[in-house]
């Protein structure tokens, strides 16, 4: 490990707050990235759980001293075991269940958050080792949970308009109008996988996975082929 980090491995006043601000810095830089994006966590989010989890950390170190000198008497007298990875294993299990509660269920089956949880989950990781002093490992983690959750989502969307599975979602007039949208998509040269219709009332909802031929119509052209039909209400692409 590189000697310059030194300092922020002994356990004093000033190595503590520089621990937590490096904490609080790096989780301010993921927040606002994720912030930029209109995402459920944001900079505050980010920047307080990565402050808590270092924190888990530090308070364990600071146990662990006193149970060395101050309390050394009261331990040797009951025979207490300490377990130093008590806190930081709670702080990993209390992330998890927020995490949780950021992934939800929207319509057409469409799972949303999964992004945010993994990344409040890795930052929480990331914040953990600064409250250990491992600065070379916060730095490295940073700059990769910035390349992923920021520089690679234009990537990510480039391979999925680049893919040739798709799904959509169209509201149409009535139940009848769906062979009729199927009809074109097969015209067009693409193969209907599944049809589920979502609501049989009007406006009619119905999702269509299918999947298209590489040298035919790309997802806007199909996304413009259905939405010219003129019983055609809306019409939008399924992530």
């Amino acid at each position: 490990m590189l000697s310059l980090f030194d300092p922020f491995r002994e356990f004093t006043f000033g190595s503590v707050l520089a621990r937590l601000l490096l904490s609080l810095v790096c989780g301010g830089v993921i927040g606002y990235g994720r912030e930029r994006r209109n995402s459920e966590a944001g900079l505050r989010t980010y920047m307080q759980i990565s402050l808590g989890a270092a924190l888990s950390v530090i308070v364990t170190l600071y146990e662990y001293r006193m149970l060395q000198t101050v309390w050394a008497d009261a331990v040797s007298a009951v025979g207490l075991k300490f377990d130093a990875s008590r806190l930081a294993s709670q702080a990993i299990t209390g992330i998890g269940f927020l995490a949780a509660g950021m992934i939800i269920k929207r319509h057409y089956q469409q799972v949303k958050g999964l992004t945010t949880a993994t990344g409040m989950f890795a930052t929480v990781c990331m914040s953990l080792a600064a409250g250990a002093g491992f600065v070379e490992c916060v730095l490295t983690v940073l700059l990769l949970i910035v390349v992923v959750l920021d520089l690679l989502e234009p990537l990510e969307k480039r391979f999925r308009l680049q893919g040739r599975n798709l799904t959509l979602v169209v509201e149409m007039d009535s139940v009848e109008d769906t062979a009729a949208v199927m009809d074109v998509m097969e015209r067009s040269g693409a193969a209907v996988h599944e049809v589920e219709l979502q609501s049989a009332h009007a406006p009619v909802s119905a999702v269509f996975v299918l999947q298209l031929r590489r040298d035919r119509h790309s997802h806007p052209e199909m996304l413009g082929l259905v939405a010219e039909l003129p019983f055609v209400r809306s019409v939008q692409e399924f992530w």
